[in-house]
């Protein structure tokens, strides 16, 4: 099939998309969707769950493979809305609904993609891909789930918006849970240990204080106080106050040192963190993958947006159609020709390293 066609089909596979709810855990009709593609092209698949995946027509164990991966789950759609989320317009070259930005356009792209290169013989690697659940909630039974189902994966190329340009970097993830002590007491008494006043300075700390690595891709490690909530009653001075840090990671660091550094010397009473798992991830710059896409004039940086790279321990490049600024917003939208030109890219970006 010419690519013309492939893109048409993919805009009308995302159109259906939008217009079948799809939250994180609930993707069952999308999934059902997925499905329908490769039998309309004659493609043998699998489906856990609700992640759907299959593999190029010549397989070979001999070979490396290569992931293309996406996913089909959506957030709830703010109240910011103008638009029914739900159904696929189409204005001024925009294609208006829920998930179309994020992640739609990327996996219809990357289905496209495979399906281009599924029936090609003497391919130098393997490909698989898997349109995966549970990426927005980063929950058990998405991509993370199917890497002892899928073949090994040596390289993967993960669809986020990026403008099709090359995260070559992401970082990860830490969300920590704290406590500032201090003594309850009556309102109208004395308290020179007052917890709501003791979180002043540890706040303080947390604003000022400057992880030593910097990361020439990513950047500094970003730590951000996010919440924050003590005290029952106005005559009632807290015992304790909670606070939560998202502790955004760069590649210079893995999760485990992070929480290490904080444990040590940050002054709060006592600090946790929630999960270690959501490391920051990346790809080297010589990669043939990376160096491709610079041929084809895409540039390189590093993300500071989570993605479903977080599951994976082989070399991943984030890349894909859409603005990653217009994920999760009120109308979100993908213009159509950056489908075209995310699939004509995917394509050109393979045809240099298959």
């Amino acid at each position: 099939m010419k690519q013309k066609e492939l893109t048409k089909k993919a805009i009308e596979l995302l159109k259906n998309l939008i217009e079948t709810p799809s939250f994180s855990s609930e993707e069952d009709k999308t999934a059902q969707l997925i499905e329908n593609w490769f039998v309309d092209f004659k493609i043998p698949f699998k489906r856990t769950k609700n992640n759907v995946w299959a593999t190029n027509k010549h397989f070979s164990e001999d070979k490396p493979t290569l992931l293309l991966n996406s996913h089909h789950d959506t957030v709830k759609p703010n109240k910011g809305y103008t638009k029914n989320p739900f159904k696929a317009e189409i204005e001024d070259e925009k294609l208006y609904g829920l998930g179309s930005n994020d992640a739609g356009g990327c996996l219809v792209s990357l289905m496209a993609t495979f399906t281009h290169f599924y029936a090609k013989k003497n391919l130098e690697y393997n490909l698989v891909i898997v349109a995966s659940a549970e990426e927005e909630s980063s929950g058990p039974n998405g991509l993370n789930s199917m890497l002892e189902i899928i073949p090994h994966i040596d390289v993967a190329i993960v669809g986020e918006p990026t403008q099709m340009n090359l995260a070559i970097a992401e970082k990860g993830l830490v969300v920590f849970d704290a406590k500032v002590k201090g003594t309850p007491s009556h309102a109208a008494h004395p308290n020179n240990d007052n917890a709501i006043y003791n979180t002043v300075e540890v706040l303080k700390w947390f604003h000022e204080y400057q992880f030593e690595k910097k990361s020439p891709v990513l950047g500094d490690v970003k730590m951000t106080v996010t919440q924050i909530n003590a005290g029952k009653q106005h005559n009632a001075v807290p015992a304790e106050v909670d606070l939560v840090i998202d502790v955004r990671v760069n590649d210079r660091y893995t999760n485990e040192e992070i929480a290490k550094i904080l444990k040590k010397k940050s002054p709060c009473t006592t600090i946790e963190a929630r999960s270690l798992r959501l490391n920051s991830s990346s790809i080297p710059i010589s990669h043939p993958l990376v160096e491709a896409g610079i041929e084809l004039g895409r540039e390189t940086y590093g993300s500071p947006t989570l993605s479903d790279q977080v599951a994976l321990s082989c070399p991943s490049l984030k890349l894909g159609p859409g603005y990653s600024p217009r994920s999760h917003t009120a109308d979100e939208f993908i213009y159509l020709n950056e489908i075209e030109e995310g699939i004509d890219i995917y394509i050109k970006l393979l045809e240099k390293v298959l």
